[in-house]
């Protein structure tokens, strides 16, 4: 993007960010209310001056007489790809965003629980179902709960495409949102491969820490082909998808009894909890902390992929109401 006030070309890349979320044109006053909502404040006429500015650029068009807006396809690529050093770290900052928009109330069992999207091809998804059955019977999954959505549907803010439908799965930063409700800080570490044989955690074999990382680390090994999660459901041992966590060592009991009504609510992504300032699955915990092992939710997709099912995933990009999920079960025709 030719621009050279980084302010600028933030608060572009950010009304790329509305007008992409949109199937509709949108006007400065509606694009200024969204932004806002994001938390960011900029005028009704500031979007006019940004948006002639991007049409300029040939990143947006204009649709019809009005002044609404549609992004183009020279916008969706700036998109993806612009503004790479505000990425840095969006992974952790992702996590803490989401952890504090869990309102999921584990009394109530209702509220909001952060989801993972992923997008399959409508000839695909029945094929996609039954790999994926394997691994949410053998409850390598943060839960067997999902959401659903046909093209023209919307999972949180996402809009699925035409001939496209979209299946949520529940994301391990329910854990991270729950406890901190609770009074349990959580920092989280990394996410990784981790070894299973026999049905129990081993070892992690590979890791990519969320500080610095712009992209989800589950995302990444998937598209890299590194998992054998349908393996590891069907024999009991192979490489999973799982994150590293720690929490203070006073908080251990409080951590169990979340942990213990998150499974009562059919939420059971913990699959390991270690002792104070004790290594977990060979990971070195700081003194008076305790490790913890969470199971990542895109372990079914990644059985997909592993099949030579092209999936579009969106790791972290959504909260939906607790009450709005699904057993996986209702899906398998």
């Amino acid at each position: 993007m030719a621009f050279e006030n980084t302010d600028i070309e933030r608060k572009i890349h950010s009304i790329l960010k509305v007008l992409a979320a949109s199937p509709e044109p949108l006007g400065s006053i509606v694009i200024a209310r969204k932004l806002n909502e994001m938390g960011i404040d900029l005028s009704e006429r500031a979007v006019r001056y940004h948006l002639k500015l991007m049409d300029e650029q040939g990143l947006t068009r204009l649709a019809g007489r009005r002044d609404g807006r549609m992004i183009t396809e020279q916008g969706v690529e700036e998109l993806k790809h612009g503004m790479v050093k505000d990425k840095v770290g969006f992974a952790i900052s992702r996590i803490e965003l989401l952890a504090f928009r869990t309102t999921f109330d584990l009394d109530k069992r209702d509220g909001l629980v952060p989801v993972n999207i992923s997008i399959f091809k409508k000839q695909d998804f029945q094929k996609a179902l039954r790999l994926m059955k394997p691994v949410f019977n053998a409850r390598l999954c943060v839960s067997n709960l999902v959401v659903f959505a046909e093209s023209g549907g919307k999972i949180g803010d996402m809009i699925i495409p035409e001939e496209k439908i979209g299946l949520a799965t529940v994301c391990s930063i329910v854990v991270n949102g729950t406890l901190l409700k609770a009074g349990v800080p959580m920092n989280s570490k990394f996410g990784g491969l981790l070894q299973i044989e026999n049905h129990k955690p081993l070892r992690f074999t590979e890791l990519i820490h969320y500080e610095g990382c712009s992209l989800d680390p589950s995302e990444v090994f998937i598209k890299a082909k590194m998992t054998s999660v349908s393996l590891a459901a069907k024999t009991g041992s192979g490489n999973i998808l799982a994150n590293f966590r720690e929490i203070p060592s006073i908080c251990r009991p409080l951590a169990h009894h979340v942990i213990s009504k998150l499974a009562k609510a059919r939420i059971s992504g913990v699959l390991v909890v270690g002792n104070v300032s004790e290594p977990v699955c060979e990971i070195a915990v700081e003194l008076n902390r305790v490790g913890m092992i969470l199971i990542g939710g895109l372990n079914p997709i990644a059985a997909v992929e592993e099949a030579g099912i092209e999936v579009e995933n969106h790791a972290m990009s959504a909260v939906v109401d607790y009450k709005s999920l699904i057993d996986f079960k209702e899906l398998i025709k």
